[in-house]
């Protein structure tokens, strides 16, 4: 991928949420975040300090986020999309506490149940069974808390029959299970999932939507999710935010972003270019969604837009993003070759 693909604002797709009444939960307020890299690899303080007294240690800035800013209310499914390096972990790590913002503040209006690494409090010496007590202590849970909510955890997880195995014989996939169930076992104030869902298999991955969603019906949970399945943000998140290279290009309903963002997302095309693709996306979904209010049996799950290969002078337009069309029954027959092609058997 270029590095100097276009980060611009599509300021005209980006959606006004200041009139929503509900309490906001995260708040994320002109937020940057600078990492010093060492121009050189030290491998010990000896060789730190003799590169300091000689005045020879230097660090260039690296620019993770840049002046981002977004709100997240109570009970919305919260989606951050963009390229790899393009700062959305960063960003969930600084709303989980993780790390400080160089610039900006960032709000927390509740407890939050962080999933951002996987793996991350585990020891893959111990057992499962041991395991889960230990990420429920580093998460707040009593010991007698996880003892009530045991069997629940086992049960979510799908591993009854490797409880007291070694943590390092398992597969990312079953720690990802593990991660889930105990981070879902309360109901937290808001739910942060960065990734963690896209190492299970499908039908775990169908399990722990299914539980998002409770939460969110039953319990009005507030989730952050960084995901890079396009479908999977669509279909989950009512709000997405897109970040590339650490500058926001775009923010609003998730139908509209995840739109945008399959066409232009890393592409290298013009900032005129990309705001009047942008521009025509928003028609063909708005296109979309009139259909949908008149006959909602026929309406396609996307309108095609010509304009994201225009604009991106790069790539094509997804398939996923055309509407389906119907396939007519296929007819077979058989054809033998002539009498005189056949072969003869004397």
């Amino acid at each position: 991928m270029p590095e100097n693909v276009n980060t611009s604002s599509l300021a005209a797709a980006v959606e006004d949420l200041s009139e929503d009444n509900r309490q906001t939960m995260v708040k994320v307020d002109h937020v940057s975040m600078i990492f010093n890299m060492a121009s050189e690899q030290l491998n010990s303080l000896k060789e730190y300090a003799i590169q300091i007294a000689r005045r020879k240690l230097f660090f260039e800035g690296f620019t993770a986020l840049d002046d981002v800013s977004f709100e997240v209310k109570k009970g919305d499914v919260f989606g951050i999309i963009g390229t790899n390096g393009s700062g959305k972990s960063t960003m969930l790590k600084i709303i989980a506490g993780v790390l400080e913002p160089t610039k900006g503040t960032c709000e927390i209006n509740g407890n939050i149940a962080p999933l951002i690494e996987l793996g991350a409090g585990f020891d893959t010496e111990l057992s499962a069974r041991e395991n889960i007590y230990l990420n429920g202590a580093l998460l707040g849970y009593s010991k007698e808390f996880i003892n009530d909510h045991f069997d629940e955890i086992v049960e979510f997880a799908e591993i009854e029959k490797f409880l007291d195995m070694p943590l390092k014989n398992y597969s990312s996939g079953m720690v990802a299970r593990i991660a889930f169930a105990i981070a879902t076992v309360i109901v937290p104030e808001i739910l942060v999932v960065d990734e963690v869902l896209s190492v299970g298999d499908f039908m775990f991955q169908k399990k722990c939507e299914d539980r998002i969603s409770e939460l969110i019906e039953k319990h009005g949970v507030t989730v952050l999710i960084v995901s890079h399945s396009n479908a999977q943000v669509e279909r989950l998140c009512n709000k997405v935010i897109w970040i590339e290279k650490g500058h926001t290009r775009m923010m609003g309903d998730a139908a509209s972003v995840c739109r945008v963002y399959g066409g232009l997302g890393g592409r290298t095309g013009s900032p005129e270019a990309d705001s009047a693709c942008s521009k025509r996306c928003s028609a063909a979904e708005s296109t979309r969604r009139a259909i949908s209010a008149r006959s909602p049996e026929t309406t396609p799950t996307a309108l095609p837009c010509s304009s994201h290969t225009e604009a991106g002078k790069t790539g094509s337009m997804p398939p996923s993003s055309y509407a389906p069309q119907p396939i007519s029954t296929p007819s077979w027959r058989t054809a033998l070759p002539e009498p005189s092609m056949r072969p003869s058997c004397r």
